[in-house]
């Protein structure tokens, strides 16, 4: 049986969509048994994503033009209708999309670096020799990703992984680094947009911080499990490799990129935190940092072609997600918080956060660690795992995350209820109106009829 060409089959999805839209120009919204079609056309994105592992760029890719053009011929987009529609629903998207990028390319030449600087090879002698070790390692990703980048955690765990584990990582323990990465950055406010978001619109840094006793409960729960199915399937190398010597020069490019990149996130949140809604800060720190440093040691350039396949599949659903009708979010409650942290696992987590700070009323601790920790379940639910999946191509497979990542989704889940007994549910609202990214993509989603996404 002859194999369909994916574009083939996705410009025949696409001309079926925009086939009838002279007739249906005239009218806004379009559904099928209440469901707005945008919805499906993304589903249909998600399950191509999902079964076509080979092709997921061209997935992505033809999903976000085709949703765009039905957007664009039938139901105009929230800002507006028409090609005015499409450059104003840009205009407030195209920072998030450039941090991304910047992030996602300069982390893919950071993580190099720190593989060719050679600490992670005389790490063996720092760690356990049994499964242990492999948590430990989790644990380290957990702790730095409170003050770096999500990313740049994942990816720098998953470079140690490389080493330590001579090259052979379980999926379920890559999972489980996703994971750390995310429930790491959930309780800081600099450790992920979401909850910076959150500070800018004025929400108290210890609020979020409660986020952590869901990430530590959880951790405990996926890193053990995760550990053991590594040692399983390689155990952590013993001994060091014999006369290593690190590479200092290397380690300073390291340490002074993301240095600039957490300065950078600090300097403008206290100084002037509009700024991060208007350029691409933190993803232009790194990029040009690492252009700076590379008078000191060149980046691996040719590993670019590659990570800029990963940062356009991931753009593409970020993109698609953006466009997507949620105009309002169900009431602020423990339960419809925690759904969110599942539909984050498939919806970009940045629009649901910015609802929520428009419609105010949450527990900010909850929020931060549900749309957070939310996306790990996924393997393209957040930038840190499209970023590792791009260092471990066999991650892009959505049954076998799921199948050996189970524990993320159980860590996730008691987690979130070991909040809800130890802390309680406790509502507060902001003081002030939402400020900077809040409020710009806050504003974008409000004037839109209330429709429940969960």
């Amino acid at each position: 049986m002859r194999q369909r060409d994916p574009w083939a089959v996705a410009a025949l999805a696409a001309g079926l969509v925009i086939a009838p839209a002279p007739a249906l120009a005239a009218s806004r919204s379009v559904s099928l048994a209440g469901i707005p079609l945008d919805f499906l056309l993304f589903a249909l994105v998600l399950v191509g994503v999902a079964t076509l592992h080979n092709h997921t760029l061209k997935v992505a890719l033809a999903g976000a033009v085709g949703i765009s053009l039905y957007q664009l011929l039938v139901t105009g987009f929230k800002a507006g209708p028409g090609l005015a529609g499409l450059a104003s629903h840009f205009g407030h998207e195209w920072v998030t999309l450039a941090n991304l990028l910047g992030l996602l390319l300069g982390f893919a030449l950071l993580a190099d670096h720190f593989e060719k600087s050679r600490l992670p090879e005389v790490l063996p002698h720092l760690l356990p020799d049994d499964w242990k070790g492999g948590f430990v390692l989790l644990v380290g990703v957990f702790v730095i990703s409170g003050f770096l980048d999500n990313i740049a955690a994942a990816m720098i765990g998953g470079t140690m992984a490389k080493v330590l584990f001579r090259r052979k990582v379980h999926i379920g323990f890559l999972a489980a680094i996703v994971a750390a990465s995310n429930a790491g950055g959930a309780g800081s406010v600099v450790g992920d947009t979401t909850t910076t978001m959150m500070w800018i619109a004025g929400t108290s840094p210890l609020q979020v911080l409660e986020a952590y006793v869901g990430g530590v409960v959880a951790l405990a729960i996926f890193g053990v499990f995760a550990a053991k199915q590594q040692h399983r399937y390689q155990p952590i190398a013993c001994d060091d490799t014999p006369g290593v010597r690190v590479e200092l020069a290397r380690l300073a490019v390291v340490v002074a990129v993301l240095g600039a990149a957490i300065a950078a996130n600090v300097w403008f949140n206290l100084e002037d935190p509009a700024m991060l809604d208007r350029l691409p800060v933190i993803g232009g720190a790194v990029v040009i940092s690492l252009l700076l440093m590379a008078r000191l040691r060149a980046p691996q350039w040719s590993l670019l072609p590659g990570a800029l396949k990963g940062s356009v599949f991931l753009l593409s659903l970020v993109w698609c997600a953006s466009l997507m009708p949620v105009e309002h979010l169900p009431a602020a409650t423990w339960q419809t918080t925690m759904g969110l942290g599942f539909l984050s696992a498939v919806f970009d987590n940045i629009p649901l956060t910015s609802l929520a700070i428009h419609q105010n009323g949450y527990d900010w601790g909850f929020l931060a660690f549900s749309v957070g920790f939310g996306g790990s379940m996924i393997w393209f639910g957040s930038s840190a795992g499209v970023a590792l999946a791009g260092m471990y191509p066999e991650a892009r497979s959505l049954a076998q995350w799921l199948r050996h990542g189970w524990h993320v989704a159980l860590g996730f889940v008691a987690g979130y209820l070991v909040m809800l007994a130890v802390l309680g549910w406790h509502p507060h609202m902001l003081k002030r109106a939402p400020a900077g990214l809040g409020a710009s993509v806050g504003a974008l989603y409000a004037p839109m009829s209330p429709v429940s996404v969960v």
